[in-house]
């Protein structure tokens, strides 16, 4: 300890506020530890702050304006201005709610909230730096340690952010004017979030991939219907070329690609966004004065209570490996508080769903038919389309479909596949079905309202039965 410093002790030790962290803490507070939550930016993590939140409250903007300009065969007439900077503002509104929030709930279960970086001084201390002048630090003991200090954007060689011209997801959505035009360098789930979002909202977008299609591990009548849709609003694609540098020019940025025979393009801009994933955040926490030392992918391995190798030591969310979904996080915080109580907690991820908010948006969760197979399942596969859902032509939103798999000796629901208006949403009752062990019959013998997009999930169970009635069977 160096002169100065404080020494206090802990039940657990929780660092990083995100989804994972702040869950874990709150958790372990009601199992009756006490509980520390040690955060050095900002309550609710980059999801909250800079992530999910902010990027869905844009999406939702864009739709809103994108709609009313393009409802004419409705007989609505509008062409509507945007005002980024309100659009900013009502956002962060949305943000520092849900922030605050976070804050209070931690208050209200007794956890103790410290602001700093964590960093370890062995397996059952910590070192707590305060920021800003004077402010020194402290050391923490525990008796166990939450890692969740989530992830951050991937940096691509020669394209370094700046924030002015080379743009992270967070830069971008904290902007205060829309930017004419936009090259945008990977077209995984957050690269295809914000082109869609921002070509309505009457941006120029220009996406480079080095793959051959958008949204990779995704099957491929699912993400072709959203390419084509992302095409249809003015996104351009340029596959099988990898971004190889950039210069300013008078006007933003030309940003320089690269096939792997060696053919190169150039792409003017007003600026570049880089979006080609997300990498664990470690390397500020010291781990091998703690025993620990990520793998070659730099995640922190743990078992199925979410600890490492070190028994005192937990760690949970985007640091622990794929998925990186918030809602993955704050599972394994609760499992990781619970074992840490005693409790005999464990993970299960046959269920996460995972979605991303394109146009229209994609969910799923469990297995797909090759999954099913590849594991041994006789697959029995039923579809709906949205273009037969009464519901969905009445919102004028009629592409896409609902898939389910079950094990065809069975019936019980394996997995689904929704690509669609508000497949998010959808995903929850096939996530249902699949974490009970439900079958086909089950879900198509329970009543559905009419008329509701949900409809769509039971006549998809009929269909793999050979039974339904709103769609032909297969």
């Amino acid at each position: 300890m160096v002169v100065g410093d404080i020494s206090t002790g802990t039940d657990v030790a929780v660092i990083g506020a995100g989804p994972g962290g702040y869950v874990a803490a709150i958790r372990a507070a009601q199992e009756g530890l006490d509980t520390t939550l040690i955060e050095r930016d900002a309550y609710g993590g980059t999801c909250l702050n800079h992530g999910c939140i902010p990027s869905k409250a844009f999406i939702h903007g864009a739709d809103v304006a994108h709609e009313a300009s393009t409802a004419e065969e409705l007989g609505i007439h509008a062409d509507p201005a945007v005002d980024m900077g309100r659009m900013q503002e009502w956002k962060s509104g949305v943000v520092d709610r849900l922030t605050g929030g976070v804050e209070k709930l931690c208050k209200a279960n007794g956890v103790n909230l410290v602001e700093g970086t964590a960093t370890f001084a062995d397996e059952n201390r910590l070192r707590v730096a305060h920021g800003g002048a004077g402010q020194g630090s402290e050391s923490i003991e525990f008796d166990h340690a939450i890692v969740a200090t989530g992830s951050r954007p991937i940096r691509v060689p020669g394209f370094g952010f700046d924030g002015e011209h080379v743009l992270s997801s967070r830069h971008l959505l904290a902007m205060e004017s829309l930017p004419e035009s936009l090259v945008v360098v990977g077209a995984g789930y957050i690269g295809m979030e914000l082109s869609t979002m921002l070509a309505k909202l009457g941006t120029d977008v220009t996406v480079v991939e080095m793959l051959d299609d958008v949204l990779p591990g995704y099957d491929d009548d699912v993400k072709r219907i959203v390419r084509k849709r992302a095409e249809a609003l003015g996104v351009e694609f340029r596959f099988g070329e990898g971004a190889a540098g950039w210069e300013e020019t008078a006007d933003g940025v030309a940003v320089a690609t690269e096939t792997e025979d060696g053919e190169e393009a150039e792409y003017l801009a007003e600026r570049v966004l880089v979006a080609v994933g997300r990498e664990p955040v470690t390397d500020t926490l010291d781990l091998e004065n703690a025993g620990l030392e990520p793998n070659d992918d730099g995640f922190i391995e743990t078992d199925h209570q979410a600890r490492t190798e070190v028994d005192s030591i937990f760690a949970v969310g985007d640091v622990a490996g794929e998925p990186m979904l918030a809602h993955k996080a704050s599972t394994e915080g609760v499992v990781a508080a619970e074992a840490a109580a005693g409790e005999p907690a464990a993970l299960d991820y046959q269920a996460v769903p995972a979605a991303v908010f394109t146009d229209p948006e994609i969910a799923t969760v469990g297995l797909t038919e090759a999954e099913a197979e590849a594991e041994g399942f006789t697959p029995a596969v039923g579809q709906m389309p949205f273009d037969a859902s009464g519901r969905a032509l009445t919102t004028d939103h009629a592409e896409g479909f609902v898939r389910l798999v079950a094990d065809e000796d069975t019936g019980f629901v394996l997995g689904g596949q929704i690509v669609g208006p508000d497949a998010a949403e959808l995903i929850a009752e096939v996530a249902l079905a699949v974490e009970m062990g439900a079958t086909l019959e089950d879900v198509a013998a329970t009543i559905h309202t009419h008329p509701t997009l949900a409809e769509a999930t039971m006549e998809a169970a009929e269909n793999a039965m050979g039974r339904a009635i709103h769609t032909l069977n297969r």
